[in-house]
């Protein structure tokens, strides 16, 4: 399928009521653990989100706003509650121990659970090398800016915007990179990705498809209070990273 459409369905409004009576929100994407041989991905699912997220969700369970299609075609959404910390208030979910990102195992309705993409898709830096990712390139990103839905049933919002800064890789040098666009609250955590159907590799003479997630949005650039509609990436090798901690976990 498609990154795109892919992606569409693998992202998913997450939100939990305070007690100040301020809901928290954030935008959280399926994907597969990778297999135990490290090659492709597992049956296992993980919800990823930016951990920040989770770490202002102070209850047991947030709400997941799942999405099912019916027989004769017609989609509804479907909000149900996912435990993220234990009867003593412990995360259940696994942090990345240096970057805004978190991983939750997961057991998704059966009708979400093909939906949630592989981890084969995330880009590490020979990724982008290969594809010779540079600013000016244009990237997509998912989310629920201020908790908006594109519709009644629950997908996500997709924006456009081009890589601002440089340079992109090591991610180890530089764990994140810019993007030009308009960050709001709720759109924390959503998945960046490249979806371009005829783009060149370095020292090719075809072209191919470039399908990978690049990153998850993190927060957006505030400068004395001003926001400057530029948002932070970090890297999907931090994500890759975070998962195979996930796993360990589950294997320990």
């Amino acid at each position: 399928m498609d990154l795109n459409m892919a992606l569409m369905r693998a992202t998913f409004k997450l939100d939990q009521r305070q007690e100040d009576g301020v809901t928290t929100i954030g935008t959280g994407w399926l994907v597969r653990l990778p297999a135990a041989d490290g090659q492709g991905s597992s049956s296992r699912i993980a919800f990823v989100t930016a951990s920040h997220v989770l770490d202002r969700m102070k209850h047991e369970q947030a709400s997941v706003h799942w999405r099912r299609v019916d027989a004769q075609g017609r989609w509804h959404r479907e909000p149900a509650p996912v435990q993220i910390r234990s009867g003593a208030g412990a995360p259940l979910w696994v942090r990345h121990p240096d970057r805004d990102i978190a991983a939750l195992s997961i057991d998704p309705p059966s009708h979400a659970h093909d939906w949630a993409i592989g981890f084969e898709q995330l880009a590490d830096d020979a990724a982008l090398k290969a594809f010779d990712v540079q600013p000016g390139d244009e990237m997509l990103a998912l989310g629920y800016p201020r908790g908006l839905s594109a519709n009644e049933i629950g997908f996500p919002i997709l924006r456009a915007g081009r890589v601002a800064s440089y340079p992109l890789w090591p991610s180890a040098d530089f764990p994140t990179f810019l993007m030009d666009f308009a960050v709001f609250v709720g759109n924390s955590g959503g998945p960046v990705y490249m979806s371009d159907r005829a783009r060149k590799r370095v020292g090719a003479r075809d072209f191919h498809e470039a399908q990978f997630v690049a990153g998850l949005l993190a927060q957006q650039v505030v400068l004395t209070d001003e926001r400057l509609e530029i948002g932070i990436v970090l890297h999907a090798a931090f994500i890759r990273q975070c998962l195979l901690a996930l796993n360990e976990k589950l294997d320990a």
